[in-house]
């Protein structure tokens, strides 16, 4: 390979991953601005803590839970190659990865991945759980279930390998080994952690508890659809120009797709032109193309995108209704948009057949399972010993000046008097 293509694929695998570190500012942004200002110190430092606790777990041994190098024979289910990153001998040179990228990038942009499982049980527990107990779930969430889950498909372990060498579970960029398995995570916790004070009546219905800052919403969705850029575009493990430019097509059309979809049946649904879930429309497009943005033509990444839009407002009518509390939506987002797009795979593109179907079904099934187990006995655990829920008046007056001394706005206490 010529050193000059070599070069280039790895500044463009740079790039994405600086793209994919600033989608953290959009899901700080979006909680943010969908959740109460008296929380606001709150949700950022859990987004701060995420990423710097995530990226660090995830060089203490994360990496190399997530390509153990399974060895033949191997059941592909646990492997585990060692504490660190040193990298091999042929690590910065074109014979590493078909020379899409040096070993330093590979690890600095998978970290970048890792740490978005997190962030994404982060929205949905916003404004009513303890900073401890969310801390030691997030390290052990990053540092092992997720490079675990991980390693079954893009580790080389069993998902990969379903139905033969030339067959297995199908993830391009992650929307079962990253979305989903944050959303199952978010799941579980509102469940064991129940419901913000007044989000449901004594009637049972849902109320609305409207966010500070809609505009900081809507800035966290578009720097969340720059950010898949490098999400999507950077799962091609290089620049090649064919396949890059066909993802940031599909990952677009589908995220337009999503917005739409989503805001035409809320309309219908609700009579009202609801921003927030235009927002999440957006996201859910996004979401739903990033296990197949590869492998769909143009027309069928606007259909998936369109479908995971119409998933958004009926998928958040159903938690409500289970009355499960979830303040940004991001079980529906991640969870159930991202269990869509891993299914489309077998129903759409170059890989659709009812083999491919079942293959993706048993992804889904397999890392749903685990993650469920995982969440649960973490999650559990911390409400048994520590407790993971704030008290009724810390609830109440936020979470800001309780768990961190301060306010996000320094006239704001004055103003509330």
């Amino acid at each position: 390979m010529e050193a000059g293509l070599f070069t280039a694929n790895n500044v463009w695998m740079m790039v994405c991953t600086a793209l994919v570190f600033f989608m953290h500012t959009g899901f700080a942004f979006l909680e943010i601005g969908l959740t109460r200002q008296k929380n606001t110190i709150n949700i950022l430092f859990k987004n701060i803590f995420i990423i710097t606790v995530g990226l660090l777990m995830y060089y203490i041994g994360g990496f190399n839970l997530m390509y153990p190098g399974f060895a033949e024979g191997s059941s592909g289910i646990l492997d585990f190659a060692g504490f660190g990153i040193a990298a091999p001998e042929n690590g910065m040179t074109p014979d590493y990865a078909d020379g899409g990228y040096t070993w330093w990038t590979d690890f600095l942009f998978q970290g970048m991945f890792a740490a978005t499982a997190a962030t994404i049980v982060s929205g949905a527990v916003a404004e009513r759980i303890k900073i401890g107990p969310f801390m030691i779930f997030t390290i052990l969430y990053v540092g092992l279930v997720y490079p675990i889950v991980g390693s079954w498909q893009w580790g080389g372990g069993f998902l990969s390998t379903l139905g033969g060498d030339d067959a297995g579970f199908y993830d391009f960029a992650g929307s079962t080994l990253v979305h989903s398995v944050g959303g199952w995570g978010a799941l579980i916790a509102i469940w064991l952690l129940g419901s913000r004070i007044g989000k449901f009546g004594d009637d049972g219905k849902p109320r609305a508890i409207p966010g500070h800052s809609i505009p900081m919403a809507t800035a966290g969705v578009l720097i969340l659809w720059l950010g898949w850029f490098g999400f999507n575009g950077g799962s091609v493990l290089s620049a090649d120009p064919t396949n890059t430019s066909l993802v940031l097509v599909t990952t677009s059309l589908a995220a337009a797709a999503g917005g739409v979809g989503a805001i035409l049946l809320s309309t219908i649904l609700t009579k009202n032109l609801d921003l927030t879930m235009f927002l999440n429309g957006i996201l859910g497009g996004l979401v739903g193309i990033t296990a197949g943005a590869d492998l769909m033509s143009p027309n069928e990444a606007v259909a998936i995108g369109f479908i995971a839009g119409l998933i958004i407002p009926l998928g958040v009518s159903f938690i409500d209704k289970i009355r499960l509390d979830d303040p940004v939506g991001a079980v529906t987002v991640h969870l159930i948009c991202g269990i869509w797009g891993t299914l489309a795979v077998g129903i759409f593109g170059a890989k659709a057949g009812a083999d491919q179907f079942l293959y993706q079904l048993t992804g889904v099934g397999a890392a749903g399972a685990f993650c469920c187990i995982t969440a649960f006995i973490f999650i559990f655990a911390l409400k048994k010993t520590v407790g993971i829920r704030v008290s009724k008046e810390e609830e109440i007056e936020g979470l800001d000046i309780h768990e961190h001394g301060m306010d996000a706005y320094a006239d704001f206490r004055m103003n509330q008097h």
